[in-house]
């Protein structure tokens, strides 16, 4: 029940959802008579939906989620092991009526295990994807990956589910290294998820959607394009509220433990 709830409620709190909704809602009052506030809604519809598309709004919002963690530091010595985790790397659904795999926006994840499966062959290989992790075979095979290389979880349907089901299937050792590859923007709440189950992780940011600070002054290419992005990061946001006050994560935005362990 929870599960279904949460994504209802951010269904409806996604800004494009909104902004729609403003609109439709605008444009039913004018029809019903009501014209000054169906006015009020459509116009304001129309402009949120313009400053969200040309304004850097969702790269300002996404700046601070990917800059939490810098990249790995490969000189600290080879990972015990290594997790991917789902969530948009496979589309499963087009995958299973098409019959074939078909690529999601956050592929790389999928792509930085698999250089680092390679980079270090005495790794084991975790891939976190629910649904999706039931194509991944095939994607390995494609790739000329050894499918022995990965172990496929294929239960979960969200982060909590993603550490909890990892941790039970590798049993992590104290003194072992584990690398986490997710996006960057979803790095903070992974990695606060990780710890909350006990599991100490590396960070390995990848899929990243900005290229830093100078993009506060780029406009968009293309309406959608704002608007999708800040879709994103805005789900993202949401996401981290929520753990914090549901108790999934210790802290409201999870960074590096050097920074823990010194305000500690």
């Amino acid at each position: 029940m929870i599960f279904e709830l949460s994504k209802v409620l951010e269904f409806l709190l996604l800004p494009s959802n909104i902004m729609v909704s403003l609109g439709l809602a605008g444009i039913a009052l004018l029809a019903l008579g009501y014209a000054r506030v169906g006015r009020r809604l459509l116009i304001a519809s129309i402009l949120l939906i313009t400053a969200v598309g040309v304004l850097p709004i969702g790269r300002g919002l996404a700046l601070p989620l990917e800059a939490r963690f810098p990249p790995w530091d490969a000189t600290r010595g080879p990972p015990t092991g290594i997790i991917a985790l789902g969530g948009g790397v496979i589309k499963s659904e087009i995958s299973a009526e098409r019959g074939d795999v078909a690529i999601g926006r956050t592929a790389q994840r999928i792509i930085a295990a698999i250089e680092l499966a390679r980079r270090y062959p005495n790794a084991r290989v975790v891939f976190a994807g629910g649904t999706e992790g039931d194509f991944v075979n095939s994607l390995l095979e494609k790739l000329g990956v050894p499918q022995d290389r990965f172990i496929v979880e294929r239960q979960s349907r969200n982060t909590v589910e993603n550490a909890a089901f990892v941790k039970q299937l590798v049993m992590p050792k104290a003194d072992e290294r584990w690398l986490l590859v997710t996006s960057a923007m979803h790095m903070p709440r992974a990695v606060g998820v990780f710890r909350k189950a006990g599991f100490t992780i590396d960070a390995y940011p990848v899929d990243y959607l900005t290229s830093g600070a100078k993009d506060l002054w780029t406009l968009p290419g293309a309406l959608m394009g704002g608007i999708g992005i800040t879709d994103l990061v805005v789900h993202e946001w949401i996401g981290l509220f929520a753990y914090w006050i549901t108790g999934r994560i210790s802290e409201p935005f999870p960074g590096p433990m050097s920074e823990i362990s010194a305000r500690q």
